[in-house]
This record gives structure tokens, sequence and C-alpha cells, in this order.
């Protein structure tokens, strides 16, 4: 298959390509441009003995601390140590997560981003080279307000619904990711329905979303994420950014029918931004819609679950 026929490479004309995924073969092998990283694909790469160098190194770093900040330490250290390598790599950014039992505590938000890109200014990576990544709740979405001004750019994830897409641009959220499959899994699950690309709900959800920001002016990247097939991806050509797992990139490599952009900014035409939202109501909006408000609570506490195994997959070496 020559390249001008390879749907992947006509993609990479069309969108940013980023790849979900922290094991760093596969990125050696794709070449994305940036990467993106969560508790889930971190466990799944720390229990690799291939990347046992990068446990070792955390755990010495936590070794220092008086024993009550190890844990967290260590947690912190090999997140950004998978980071680290990723990022000899790729010519992009990296994105790294915030623990998900803080999603709902602001003070504590703020506090982890600014020691995950300390970590990363150690190690020599310019905090420009890092997004931080916060699940989009309320809370997530202000502490993301706080660190855009301090030069700290943010990914606001686990994001379902319009409303945590407006509220994220008008806190100068550098960039979201909607997770278009987990959208498509909740309603296939409650109604039953195969749905095409076309009327597939995540990728109608991530259309809706472009297309506002792109018409309203906002600059927060839209980085549709959690894709479940390639039909999806194809949907979405054009997008800004699309992170996918390695599978469905080699899937994607493979086929033979032409990818065309589809998301288009430029014939969008311009119009006039929502009313800024406000706490009650960006909750109010969220509350009424229950696939968000579901997939979020859920998205938060799968998360918390594999931190949770991280970090007893950890706590033995630390003494």
């Amino acid at each position: 298959m020559s390249i001008a026929s390879n749907p992947l490479e006509q993609l990479r004309a069309c969108t940013v390509v980023v790849a979900d995924t922290g094991d760093i073969d596969s990125i050696k092998r794709l070449q994305p441009v940036d990467a993106t990283t969560n508790p889930s694909l971190i466990l799944k790469a720390a229990s690799d003995p291939a990347y046992e160098h990068i446990l070792a190194r955390g755990i010495e770093a936590a070794r220092a601390l008086p024993p009550a900040q190890r844990l967290t330490a260590a947690v912190e250290a090999v997140a950004v140590g998978f980071g680290h390598e990723i990022l000899q790599h790729i010519p992009g950014l990296v994105s790294t997560e915030v623990d998900a039992r803080l999603s709902f505590d602001l003070p504590a938000t703020v506090a982890q981003a600014r020691r995950l890109v300390e970590r990363y200014r150690q190690l020599g990576v310019p905090r420009e080279r890092v997004l931080v990544k916060i699940a989009s709740t309320w809370e997530g979405i202000q502490a993301a307000r706080l660190l855009e001004r301090e030069g700290i750019t943010c990914n606001l994830t686990l994001l379902f619904s319009f409303a945590q897409a407006q509220a994220a641009a008008e806190a100068d959220a550098t960039l979201i990711s909607p997770f278009v499959g987990r959208i498509l899994d909740w309603y296939k699950a409650k109604t039953g329905t195969d749905y095409t690309p076309e009327n597939d709900p995540g990728v109608v959800s991530v259309r809706s979303i472009y297309e506002y920001y792109k018409s309203a002016g906002f600059g927060t990247v839209v980085m549709g994420a959690s894709f479940r097939n390639t039909g999806e991806i194809r949907a979405l050509a054009g997008c800004d950014k699309l992170t996918i797992g390695p599978a469905l990139l080699d899937g994607l490599a493979g086929e033979t029918a032409p990818l065309l952009p589809v998301l288009q900014a430029a014939t969008i035409a311009a119009r006039p931004r929502l009313p800024e939202l406000t706490e009650a109501a960006f909750r109010w909006q969220l509350n009424e819609d229950a696939m968000a408000t579901e997939k979020l609570a859920e998205g938060i506490r799968l998360f918390a679950a594999d931190l949770v195994k991280l970090e007893k997959l950890l706590a033995p070496r630390l003494g």
C-alpha cells in the first residue's frame, strides 16, 4: 500500500495524531506527534518488566522522603518517568494525569499539578511540553483556570457533555478530551441500537463542540478520545487532534478506503458565544444529562481504582 492510499497518513494530513498509550515501543513504531497517558495506561505499562527501570527510579526518588509522603511521591515520579521517556520519542506534548481522587478538591488538584510540572522540570522537560490532565468536574475546570494563568497547560479529560466543554473553554483550558467511545457505550447499553459513524452519539457530541468552539472563536483544542472503531475516527477527521490507541492506529493504516477531512474550521460561520456558565448552571446542565453524569462518575472511579492498584504495586518496595 502506498503512502497516498494509507488512511492513517491521510488522517495525519488533516489532524494531529496522538498516541493513547503508555507503551513506549508502540510510540516508537507509530511515531505520533503527541502522546496521552492515564492511570489505567500507566498501570498496564508499569506491570511490564521492560519498564522496570522507570519504576526503580521512581521508588528511589520517593525513598528520600518521610514515610507518609513516599507513596504519593512514588506514583507521581513513575507517571512523570513514563512521560519523560515518551517525550524522547515524540516531537510534541505528553499528558500526565492528576490523581482522580482529587477530582472534587480544587486546591489539592492545583498543588499536585504544580508538583508534576516541577518533577518534569527537574528532568529537564519544560512545562511547554507537558499537559496536566484533570477530570472535567466543576472543581477540575476551575483548577485548570488557575493553572493556565500560571502557564501550566491543561488537558480536561473525562469530558462527556456540552456543558463541560463550554466551561472548559471559558476557563481558557488548553485542550479538552471528549470521550467518543464511552458516550457510544452508554447509548448502546441503554437503547440496544447499533449506530453508524454518522449518528454515533459520541461523534455527534464532538462535532457539536468543535463547531461551537470554532464559531465562537475559542482557542481551546478539541482532541477526540476513547474510540471504539475506525469509523468514529474517520467521522471526526479534521478535528484539531485525535488520541488513538495502537490497535486502531494499526487498523486505520491497514484500510484501503480513502479518508477525507470531515471537520473544517474554515467553513464554520462565526456566531456569538453563549452566556458564561455559572457554577449553578453548570451543575444543573450536567445533572440533566444522565449519560454525562454517569460516565463522569464511572470514569473517575475507574481511574481511581487503577491508581490504587498502582500504589499496591509500588508500596511493598518503599519499605
